[in-house]
């Protein structure tokens, strides 16, 4: 997550209460819902709100619990229509003190990707954020939308089906080939 300056959402370590809930409700006004579905590359962001809280893990660490909820409108990847997709998901984020990041130039992802460094701020809105942007589906497509065949061809030569270069599409034939001489 960006380390810039927290937004009016953002939660100060320092102030959160070690005995009850620190509860969060953000539910965007519609000029920023524009400006995310734009940002997104969506056709429209109808709804979004995020609610949940930050609670105290152990004695020096904090754990955001938030349920995402979304409605997206994004184009068909097969027909161009307008595609709505309902997103509703839990989140989990846990702020450790002790968290390295990897100094490594190349570096394997944690299994556990929930993890990130304690600063002084915990942030719902850049989680929100992030949450939305990773729940959008990448290929949207409407409920019956069919890829058509692809055929590729240069001018003057037989045009190849999508079948036709698979790779092992020779050898299927080479063999149905042999199959019948030994009839």
């Amino acid at each position: 997550m960006p380390r810039n300056a927290p937004s009016q959402s953002a939660l100060r370590v320092a102030g959160l209460s070690q005995s009850s809930d620190n509860t969060f409700a953000l539910r965007p006004a519609p000029e920023e819902l524009t400006a995310l579905a734009e940002s997104l590359g969506l056709s429209a962001l109808r709804k979004l709100s995020f609610e949940g809280r930050v609670v105290p893990q152990g004695s020096r660490d904090w754990r955001l619990e938030g349920r995402l909820g979304a409605t997206v409108v994004q184009p068909c990847v097969v027909t161009l229509e307008p595609v709505t997709t309902r997103i509703d998901t839990d989140v989990t984020r846990q702020y450790l003190r002790d968290f390295e990041e990897p100094q490594e130039e190349e570096a394997e992802m944690p299994e556990d990707d929930t993890q990130e460094a304690l600063g002084a701020w915990i942030d719902p809105r850049q989680v929100m954020l992030e949450a939305l942007a990773l729940s959008v589906p990448d290929y949207p497509r409407k409920e019956g939308a069919e890829a058509g065949e692809v055929v590729h061809t240069e001018p003057g030569q037989k045009p190849m089906t999508d079948a036709e270069a698979r790779p092992f599409a020779g050898l299927a034939a080479l063999r149905d080939a042999l199959d019948k001489g030994e009839d």
